[in-house]
C-alpha cells in the first residue's frame, strides 16, 4: 500500500487543515501534516483501484467545459425559476453509458448533477441475466427534447471522460 496511497488527497488535506482552523502555526501544519497521512492510510482499502487517469490535455479542456456549463446553467435556471412556472417541462431522462469503469460513470453522473437544472437521480445498473451497460437517470428541470439532451450529455462529458481514462466505448 505504500506510506502515502494517495498522494493528491495527502497534500489536499495538508493544505486544507490550516485553512479551515483559520490559522498559519506549527501545529496546525502539524496537525495537518498528521492527519494527511493517517486518513489516507486509513480509507485506502475503501477506495476501488483503477487504473489512472490519462490526457491532461482532455482532463483540462472537460473541465473548462463543465465550468462554462455551470456558469450558463445557472443563468438559465434562474430565468425559468424567476418567470412562469407553468413553462417548465421537468422530466427524468435516461442516459445511457457506454462503460462499466467506476470512475467514469461516477464522475459522469457527478458533472451532471454539478450542472444547474439537472440532478443524477439514480444510476442504474443491468441485472445479473440481463447483460448490458450502466445507465444514468437524470432528472431535468426543463427537457425540451430528451434526445437532444442525452446527446448533449455523451459528447460533452462522457466521451472527454472515457477519452481521459482510455476506456473503449461499448456498442
Amino acid at each position: 500500500m505504500g506510506l502515502l496511497p494517495m498522494p493528491w488527497l495527502s497534500l489536499a488535506l495538508w493544505v486544507a487543515w490550516p485553512l479551515l482552523l483559520g490559522e498559519l502555526s506549527v501545529l496546525s501544519v502539524l496537525g495537518g501534516l498528521f492527519l494527511a497521512w493517517v486518513l489516507p492510510l486509513l480509507g485506502a482499502r475503501f477506495v476501488p483501484r483503477v487504473g489512472g487517469a490519462g490526457r491532461p490535455d482532455v482532463m483540462v479542456r472537460l473541465i473548462w467545459v463543465v465550468l462554462i456549463d455551470i456558469i450558463k446553467s445557472n443563468i438559465i435556471v434562474a430565468r425559468l425559476v424567476l418567470g412562469d412556472p407553468s413553462r417548465l417541462r421537468p422530466a427524468f431522462v435516461e442516459v445511457p453509458v457506454r462503460t462499466r469503469h467506476p470512475y467514469v460513470v461516477n464522475l459522469l453522473a457527478s458533472i451532471i448533477t454539478m450542472t444547474p437544472g439537472t440532478v443524477s437521480a439514480r444510476v442504474l445498473e443491468p441485472e445479473e441475466f440481463e447483460p448490458g451497460l450502466p445507465s444514468i437517470v437524470v432528472h431535468v428541470l426543463d427537457c425540451e427534447d430528451a434526445d437532444a439532451l442525452v446527446a448533449d450529455i455523451k459528447n460533452r462529458y462522457e466521451a472527454p471522460l472515457l477519452e481521459i481514462y482510455r476506456c473503449s466505448p461499448s456498442p
